[in-house]
């Protein structure tokens, strides 16, 4: 478990520092692009540049893998006292569907769009692996990505990927000119109202 512990947090570091050092990237025909400029939040009033979340995100991260490193050294978490398998066939079998989860979620991602993955991801997920409610899987998996969709795409303009340009131009496209054209108060309760369905649902569930 020690080695286990040790091994990935390294790992994961390493993977931070990369996705930090894309993040600070620009678009390649921009020749004048100074490395970082797009991780801060724009004085225009734009919002936050377009490597501001995966930058920070891969930054804290970074400062977990860090903290996990020192803390095996140390000895003092339960992990780095433990001289126990890191995996047992449990472990291995959800390894399993929960990658094989995340491979198919990418694939949705690229085909059908950011939101409808994170739809189909959190249904799977929680309907087959945590056997939750029918009712309740549905709605999470429905106003969790409408959440991201209002924050992301409305209310902060950080488009995310909308899937092959048919799905675009039929559903997305009139959706965002709608939501767009609404004022924040009238976003902020779908944030409520969607919220409260939430909130409803699982109330119902825990009885």
């Amino acid at each position: 478990m020690r080695r286990a512990e040790f091994v990935t947090a390294i790992i994961l570091g390493l993977l931070s520092a990369y996705l930090m050092w894309k993040s600070g990237e620009g678009p390649e025909w921009d020749t004048e692009y100074v490395h970082w400029s797009n991780i801060g939040v724009n004085i225009d009033g734009s919002g936050p540049g377009k490597g501001f979340w995966p930058f920070y995100l891969a930054l804290g991260m970074l400062v977990s893998c860090i903290w996990i490193i020192v803390n095996t050294i140390r000895r003092t978490s339960p992990p780095s006292q433990s001289d126990e398998p890191f995996m047992d066939a449990y472990a291995k079998k959800m390894l399993l569907f929960v990658g094989g989860g995340l491979i198919g979620f990418l694939l949705l991602v690229e085909w059908f769009s950011m939101y409808f993955g994170i739809a189909i991801f959190m249904f799977y997920y929680m309907m087959f692996l945590g056997r939750h409610p029918l009712f309740l899987s549905i709605v999470t998996s429905l106003v969790v990505p409408f959440w991201l969709y209002l924050f992301f795409d409305i209310v902060m303009t950080k488009i995310q990927p909308k899937g092959m340009r048919w799905l675009e131009d039929a559903f997305y496209n009139p959706t965002g000119e709608f939501f767009r054209s609404q004022s924040l108060i009238t976003i902020a309760l779908c944030f409520v109202i969607s919220g409260a369905l939430l909130a409803l649902s699982a109330r119902a569930a825990r009885e």
